[in-house]
């Protein structure tokens, strides 16, 4: 029988010598939103897990995973909106942790892609708190079979590209070498400033045409997305009225969006 969060501050607080149970972090990706795109061990994790620290952009049917007297606290957060210190989300994983408690720390997407996941894992070692990772489908990738995009296409492009518009010293990619790459270009994080971002694609080398797909809370039931052109991106977001969480897919692969296969999600910017 699993032990239950009493059972696990029983055993830790046993008498000097008895057995102790060793609490462990797990930096767990619950992917896009879509439950069903869990990973199996990310389910079986969650659903074993005595605390949850989660993040905003974990939907509700994931929640539905927890066992019956799992502590779920709500840590969110989102970008443009007031979040929860991660100092505080950081001594929360200790607290539990050291009380013999397995908490699992729940991110959207993967936690190691833009989930500040390799911070925490470096955090939790310096400090001999016991911690592994699970991958999860980041909404980058989960956006190419939502929208019928091949991120990747002989002839159109050689790979894929996943970058931040958004960093904490307001650094930037270097928008030229991704121009002359031949990569598909995903961009999270850009939703805040489109124009600003749009404008220095351009003046990077990207052509004004270049076909780009915003698409918000991918794999979600309101799932939306438009299609549209470099030049024309900014104003057309807003036409729409998207707003984050969403991705940014730029280059030539987004011209093969079949629009007949995604008839409710789908919306094409003249």
């Amino acid at each position: 029988m699993r032990p239950t969060p009493e059972t696990a501050r029983a055993t830790t607080d046993s008498p000097a010598g008895a057995p102790t149970r060793r609490g462990k972090v797990w930096l767990v990706g619950a992917g896009p939103g879509d439950p069903d795109l869990l990973t199996v061990k990310a389910a079986r994790i969650l659903r074993q897990a005595d605390v949850w620290l989660v993040d905003d952009l974990v939907g509700a049917d994931i929640h539905a995973l927890a066992a019956p007297g799992t502590r779920i606290v709500k840590v969110g957060k989102r970008g443009g909106c007031r979040s929860t210190p991660q100092d505080f989300i950081l001594r929360l994983m200790a607290r539990y942790a050291r009380q013999g408690r397995s908490v699992a720390r729940v991110k959207g997407g993967d936690p190691f892609i833009f989930g500040r996941g390799g911070e925490e894992l470096q955090w939790l070692a310096a400090r001999g708190i016991d911690a592994e990772a699970v991958a999860g489908i980041t909404a980058g990738l989960a956006a190419g079979a939502a929208l019928g995009l091949p991120l990747t296409h002989r002839g159109l492009s050689r790979g894929v590209a996943l970058v931040t518009a958004h960093t904490m010293d307001d650094t930037r990619p270097d928008w030229r070498v991704l121009a002359a790459s031949g990569l598909t270009l995903v961009c999270y994080m850009g939703m805040r400033d489109a124009g600003t971002l749009a404008r220095e694609l351009q003046e990077a080398g990207f052509a004004a045409d270049t076909p780009v797909a915003v698409a918000h809370r991918v794999s979600c039931p309101e799932q939306r997305h438009i299609v549209t052109r470099l030049d024309r991106m900014a104003a057309d977001i807003v036409q729409a009225g998207l707003s984050s969480p969403a991705v940014i897919v730029i280059g030539p692969a987004v011209s093969l969006i079949d629009a007949a296969a995604q008839p409710a999600a789908f919306a094409m910017v003249a």
